[in-house]
């Protein structure tokens, strides 16, 4: 198992924001029925998009290096990236024939958004503007207060 470069390491977050908007924009068609899921879904798929551009721009402002602990941070990161949950077998968003009712769905993208914040997180030790990071781990843990709040009221 190699380290990431951080072209890669911010490459990962691009595909990641992707793959949350896929998630949202099919959970959202899914259960277009249930009114405040279906609109915090909506909600939720606008912000990755937002998210990906903004990662996409980052390229430029990371440089190349990485941190001190570069080769620790790379495996932990590549880890996330590779866990079954995250991207699945295959690289790409774990198949969601399992979610069939509003709850499951809810709970699937908790746990997304949270694994999502570790990547974030670790992330943000290698990137130098530690500013422009803490923007997106701000709002990826409004999405988890959202979705929690939404899983209490169910």
């Amino acid at each position: 198992m190699g380290s990431f470069s951080v072209s890669e390491v911010i490459e990962q977050a691009v595909q990641t924001e992707r793959l949350g908007y896929e998630f949202y924009n099919q959970m959202a068609g899914r259960f277009e029925k249930h009114e405040e899921l279906r609109k915090l879904f909506e909600t939720l798929a606008i912000k990755e998009l937002h998210h990906e551009k903004f990662f996409a721009g980052l390229r430029e402002k990371a440089g190349t290096g990485g941190a001190e602990d570069w080769e620790e941070v790379s495996h932990y990161l590549r880890a996330i990236v590779e866990s079954e949950f995250f991207l699945g077998k295959n690289k790409s968003l774990p198949a969601l024939e399992h979610i069939k009712t509003p709850d499951e769905a809810v709970k699937f993208a908790l746990v997304f958004e949270k694994e999502t914040l570790l990547y974030f997180y670790s992330m943000r030790e290698m990137i130098q503007d530690k500013e422009l990071i803490d923007k997106i781990i701000i709002e990826e843990k409004s999405h988890v207060v959202w979705l929690n709040r939404l899983k209490k009221s169910m």
